[in-house]
């Protein structure tokens, strides 16, 4: 069981502590929920010509909006670790 904060620090660093539980766990998911996608419009629909192509450009804007939040996170951890230390 977690104490309960009792300075501001305190609950500053509990609620750090679940954003860096969320953020992976979400990650997780949506890479997830990519490979499905793609997983499905080339094996599943792999006879359907359109599907195939709506799978493949989901498939470039899946790995380009992948890339961007991957980047996004190491630039707020990066900015996190030098400006306070965490």
């Amino acid at each position: 069981m977690t104490s309960i904060p009792t300075t501001f620090a305190g609950l500053v660093n509990e609620f750090i502590g679940i954003i860096n539980i969320i953020i992976p766990l979400l990650f997780s998911l949506l890479f997830l929920y990519l490979v499905w996608r793609v997983f499905e419009s080339w094996v599943l629909k792999a006879g359907d010509g359109p599907a195939r192509e709506a799978g493949r450009q989901y498939a470039v804007s899946a790995v380009i909006v992948f890339v961007l939040m991957i980047s996004a996170w190491g630039i707020v951890r990066l900015l996190q670790s030098s400006l306070f230390g965490l």
